[in-house]
């Protein structure tokens, strides 16, 4: 199904488009530029959206707006907001009524002309489908990156061709109803994350699982054979299984030998990326790099491959430098929504850091992270909602009771006072780095916005 017949068979229907940020943004449009009748849905009042309701209300949308929104879903068909679970009662209710509950993305598989690589995870997955695109942007590929890395593509699916690649980052909340998988898969790891919006790990697992479950024999699936939970989903795939790994060679995939990566399959092994060329540091991008390298094996040449790990310096917010003020560098890696992105923060850095960390309880237990931090933390700086239950993980920990040298515990009411806080402390040579294990929500909008006042707020420091 292309497109244009897709949008014809919505012409004339009621369509409820729930969740007005910048996302949904081009279906409202795309839609109501069809003949759709648009149902605008927002949580938000009217003065909250701006100019965007006066500008939803010109293309003909009709708004509904604040507490009452999703009442009386008078709809065809609902797109729900990638962070909806599809089980509200006000969704069932409408799904009673005859309405189809569906989602931008899952229209966007179901219309997309060209081959999809999919990377989801709970770590790794912007820098992994970046890395991926990079790579075959620069062997010349047409490439179209989207998905949960800011970008929807529905709107663009008319400008791509069977030639074209189309690279997704999947949340588990996109992935929760989906009924599609991408032709490769990629799945990065899997821990415990976003618990505050699934009932259970195991759903959470289950959403993830999308991914590769709708695949055919012709597919390929790429799974972290170093996670044990991604071991051992890598048996229900239904198509070509790929591993990577750091601690084995592995029979099909990648792997690391003599300080490179080293590609194999039935044909036989090659190396292909000395470890020295990847300039993004730490382990954890190793490892996104092997899952990338499968991804596009045998569509990016070798040589390509190390002229874009030398070159590519990265995406913003995910261990990103900063400045360097006094001989103390600053990093800022706000992606860290969760204790096991700040644990492979941590040790990206050779010595000890001053740590920022603290925000909103998604309920992931920090107990893991606190024998990191007493390993890899000189001072440990604390603020948001969850201070209190990282600073008890960590002195209740058996690693913190017999250590010989303990990081110092620091508390501040906000990310001002601990930036101030980290400048006062920090000696020449040090690293500090905003790697929080938690959401923004508590304070800011989404992880995005807490980095960017971070480094706005390092970038004034000594003025």
């Amino acid at each position: 199904m292309t497109l244009h017949e897709y949008l014809q068979g919505m012409k004339g229907k009621t369509a409820a488009v729930i969740g007005l940020g910048v996302s949904n943004r081009p279906l409202v449009e795309l839609l109501a530029r069809n003949g759709v009748k648009v149902i605008a849905c927002d949580r938000k009042e009217r003065a909250a959206l701006g100019g965007a309701a006066a500008h939803y209300e010109a293309l003909g949308a009709v708004l509904h707006l604040g507490e009452g929104y999703l009442r009386n879903l008078d709809a065809d068909v609902v797109f729900r907001t990638p962070g909806m679970r599809p089980d509200v009662p006000e969704l069932l209710e409408a799904k009673a009524h005859g309405a189809v509950i569906t989602s931008e993305m899952e229209a966007f598989f179901a219309v997309c002309p060209c081959p999809i690589i999919g990377v989801t995870g709970s770590d790794g997955k912007t820098t992994t489908a970046s890395v991926i695109a990079e790579l075959l942007k620069a062997e010349g590929r047409r490439v179209w990156l989207g998905g949960n890395i800011g970008r929807p593509l529905l709107a663009d699916a008319e400008q791509m061709t069977p030639d074209d690649l189309a690279v997704l980052e999947l949340s588990s909340f996109q992935l929760m109803d989906m009924p599609y998988s991408p032709q490769v898969a990629v799945l990065t790891n899997l821990a415990p994350n976003h618990l505050d919006v699934h009932r259970d790990m195991a759903e959470y697992i289950a959403s993830k699982e999308n991914i590769y479950l709708h695949q055919s024999a012709r597919d390929t699936a790429i799974f972290n054979a170093d996670n044990a939970i991604t071991r051992d989903l890598s048996g229900k795939a239904v198509g070509r299984v790929r591993l990577f790994s750091r601690q084995e060679e592995v029979a099909d995939g990648a792997f690391v030998r003599g300080g490179a990566i080293w590609l194999r399959d039935a044909a036989g092994e090659r190396e292909v990326l000395p470890l020295a060329d990847i300039r993004l540091p730490g382990w954890h991008n190793v490892e996104n790099y092997m899952a990338a390298l499968l991804a596009v094996d045998g569509l990016v040449r070798d040589e390509t491959v190390r002229r874009v790990a030398r070159e590519f310096a990265g995406v913003e917010h995910r261990i990103e430098f900063v400045r360097e003020l006094h001989g103390v560098r600053y990093y800022n890696d706000s992606i860290a929504t969760s204790p096991t992105r700040t644990i492979a923060g941590l040790r990206a850095f050779p010595h000890k850091v001053v740590l920022i960390a603290g925000g909103y309880d998604k309920h992931i237990p920090f107990a893991p992270l606190a024998p990191e931090v007493v390993e890899h933390v000189k001072t440990l700086i604390l603020c948001g909602a969850t201070a209190d239950a990282i600073e008890r993980a960590v002195v209740e920990s058996e690693a913190y009771e017999t250590a010989a040298e303990r990081p110092r515990i620091l508390r501040c009411k906000d990310l001002q006072e601990a930036v101030d806080a980290a400048y006062f402390c920090a000696e020449s040579g040090d690293v500090v780095t905003l790697s929080p294990a938690c959401a923004a929500f508590d304070c800011y909008a989404n992880f995005m916005e807490r980095g960017r006042a971070y480094k706005e707020m390092v970038k004034k420091l000594g003025e």
